[in-house]
């Protein structure tokens, strides 16, 4: 650094640098014309360099230390400014008046997102809340209705609507997702027979068979956000696969399985489903893919420190292992 400094420090002084060396020059020619004896002339130069030397070293010392002071100014800058050096001459001045009047701008600018992000979260909350009640009044209407077939249908229906806004919840959750972990030792069979229960309307209405292997296994994780995620699984297996089966299983210890025989997600897009809003050729074929649910799944699943995997066939079907081996203990700090 020192060195790349001092580079630039004649670089931006050559200016002053050829004057000197032009003035030294004239003034040893016209003493040479005018026959005036050469050694006061090159004593007078070389005292005349020494000067220049002294006072170039004293301006590079003060170059360097004010360099060394913005590098340092560079980490805290996101913090604020108030440690801003004292400026060196009328334009660095004004350099930094533009500094600050940017970083007061960046501030109010940060100010106002921050609070718009909070009421879109607050409105939004709220909503997913509120929505909840007249689902839960539509519930109890189709209870009483007499239509089994019709109920069956709009019930399912009416399931889905309630899964969309879980997936809502969860989503404007996903940025305090740490300060709400609850990191324990939970029985595995257990939290996946949760996700099953909840799903159980949409495997006796699309008439899917269930193979569940014994998993007698505890594992360190959060037991709502890891539902949520078994959930967001079974959803997407139940919703591309129209005949078949689910198998869930334990392939190694503590690496849950979750197979099914729909019909597949394409090679070419595997790649991406994880991404925010990318559906693919499926969810393009569906028209009803949002993009969010493996999303979801992969964030929450990287918070609690498991890692994921999907592989699938067309026309064969999908296999997602989660392994759960890993303890989340690193991401309560």
């Amino acid at each position: 650094m020192f060195f790349r400094a001092l580079f630039h420090y004649l670089r931006e002084h050559i200016k002053t640098v050829i004057v000197f060396c032009m003035v030294y020059l004239i003034f040893f020619v016209v003493n040479y014309l005018y026959f005036v004896p050469l050694e006061p002339v090159f004593y007078a130069g070389l005292l005349s360099f020494v000067l220049c030397l002294l006072f170039g070293s004293y301006g590079f010392w003060k170059y360097y230390q004010h360099h060394l002071q913005l590098q340092q100014l560079l980490l805290e800058i996101r913090i604020g400014i108030e440690h801003l050096p004292e400026p060196i001459g009328w334009i660095e001045q004004d350099y930094q008046n533009l500094i600050k009047e940017l970083f007061e701008e960046k501030v109010q600018i940060q100010s106002d997102a921050d609070n718009q992000q909070t009421e879109m979260v607050d409105y939004y909350t709220l909503w997913a809340h509120q929505i909840k009640t007249p689902i839960s009044a539509m519930k109890l209407l189709l209870q009483a209705e007499n239509n089994w077939h019709l109920c069956a249908d709009m019930q399912q229906e009416l399931f889905k609507v309630e899964q969309y806004v879980e997936m809502v919840l969860q989503f404007l959750r996903l940025n305090g997702i740490s300060s709400d972990l609850l990191i324990k030792q939970y029985p595995l069979d257990k939290l996946v027979k949760q996700a099953i229960k909840k799903y159980s309307i949409l495997f006796i209405h699309q008439k899917i068979s269930l193979q569940l292997d014994p998993i007698e296994e505890m594992v360190l994780t959060d037991e709502k956000w890891l539902v949520f995620v078994l959930e967001q699984i079974l959803s997407n297996a139940l919703k591309y696969t129209k005949s078949g089966y689910i198998h869930i299983y334990l392939e190694r210890e503590k690496t849950l399985v979750i197979e099914d025989t729909g019909i597949g997600i394409r090679k070419e897009d595997i790649p991406r489903i994880f991404e925010r809003g990318f559906t693919g050729y499926n969810g393009r074929m569906d028209k009803k893919a949002t993009g969010i649910g493996l999303y979801l799944c992969k964030q929450i699943l990287s918070k609690l420190n498991h890692s994921f995997q999907i592989t699938s066939k067309i026309g064969e079907g999908t296999r997602v292992c989660i392994d759960l081996s890993y303890e989340a203990l690193e991401m309560i700090e």
